[in-house]
């Protein structure tokens, strides 16, 4: 029941209301709803469209790369998710969810993996012959008081 939630949340979120920003980087103002848990986790939800071709490569560098690198920056993966629905992006699209504590730590994370050596020589050579994604959309979000999810 779990999975089925959090699958119905990030595609709520990500291709029905268009909540999503282009960037790792927080937007400018948060204006958080009072529904919002005051003990929940900052949840970040990423969307990447691959490159035509490219999704299995795609896969391929989080397998082998980004996983030990979201590990070793403390970044909580809750889960990797791909479409079924070729309408929907079964062909190219990757979905998946980090957690951290709070804003101020998915901020840090994130700065402290694009500056990691081994992370950029991983994004260099996975890269070689063109670019893995077309777009990455990225929506932050808190658990609401009633969640079961925090």
């Amino acid at each position: 029941m779990l999975r089925i939630s959090m699958f119905t949340l990030i595609f709520t979120l990500m291709t029905v209301t268009g909540l999503s920003q282009s960037s790792p980087q927080a937007p400018p103002a948060i204006a958080p709803s009072p529904s919002l848990a005051k003990d929940s986790r900052c949840f970040e939800i990423r969307t990447y469209i691959a490159a035509p071709g490219k999704l299995e490569e795609l896969h391929a560098r989080f397998r082998n790369h980004t996983m030990k690198l979201f590990k070793k920056h403390g970044m909580e993966v809750v889960g990797f998710w791909g479409p079924t629905d070729k309408d929907k992006g079964s062909e190219n699209t990757l979905v998946y969810v980090l957690a951290f504590p709070n804003r101020e730590a998915r901020d840090k994370a994130w700065k402290a993996f694009a500056a990691d050596p081994v992370w950029q020589e991983a994004r260099k050579e996975s890269e070689k012959n063109g670019k893995l994604t077309d777009k990455v959309d990225s929506v932050i979000v808190m658990a609401t008081d009633y969640s079961p999810v925090k």
